[in-house]
């Protein structure tokens, strides 16, 4: 056992062991957020998140856990709340500078990868903490494209993917029950009927937040009355 393991606990260094307890403790945030889901469906990407309302008098459409990041492109995030709108307002900055620049939607692979360098930053410099977010960033550009981001600032490539408090239930159902021909109605019944199955609160329209990214279309957020369909 070592001597003084608290030390490491107090800022972004390794410790003897390899690991670096902040990011682990952003992490263990991530995991008490609500769950998130996102899906590539026929030539389109799903997005479906809980919103955990918790204050009986809180205006549920105040609260937002999907954003369109660009024309053809959308982010969900779970953990803390002010550290998902934070990078989500970066997200938005760097994207649309890129159209600014070349009048075109930056890719979504490019857009995934400059937030991951930015996260980074936080895990290797003291006097900051790491960003307690993980995200699914959806999107079309040459093909429907989605992203995870999660706090030690990796990303990787989902034909499905989950994060939150439910990831690891919902990931061995995306796995049964996921295909990549389902279209978008499709793939939001399944995302819908998995949040049902790993949130203990119970499922409403002012609580699910839904979109779909399309190349026809962009990005769609789906109105309550529509998601109502779905439940």
């Amino acid at each position: 056992m070592y001597p003084n393991v608290q030390a490491y606990d107090r800022g972004v260094m390794f410790s003897p062991d390899g690991r670096l307890f902040q990011v682990e403790y952003a992490k263990e945030a991530v995991r008490r957020g609500a769950t998130s889901i996102g899906m590539v469906a026929d030539d389109s990407v799903v997005l479906i998140a809980h919103k955990n309302i918790t204050e009986p008098l809180a205006v549920p459409s105040t609260i937002q856990k999907i954003f369109m990041v660009d024309s053809y492109i959308g982010a969900t995030y779970s953990g803390f709340v002010s550290d998902g709108l934070h990078v989500i307002s970066m997200m938005r900055t760097k994207t649309q500078t890129h159209r600014m620049i070349y009048n075109e939607t930056e890719a979504v692979e490019t857009v995934a990868r400059e937030i991951s360098e930015e996260m980074q930053m936080a895990t290797q410099y003291g006097g900051i903490r790491p960003y307690a977010v993980s995200l699914l960033i959806g999107g079309v550009d040459v093909m429907p494209k989605l992203f995870e981001v999660e706090p030690g600032a990796s990303y990787l490539g989902y034909f499905a993917d989950a994060i939150g408090s439910g990831k690891k239930q919902a990931e061995e159902m995306l796995v049964k029950s996921y295909k990549p021909e389902m279209d978008p109605e499709e793939a939001i019944k399944l995302g819908v009927g998995i949040l049902k199955k790993v949130t203990e609160a119970k499922i409403t329209p002012e609580n699910i937040d839904a979109s779909i990214i399309t190349k026809a279309k962009g990005f769609e957020m789906l109105k309550p009355e529509k998601i109502a369909t779905f439940l």
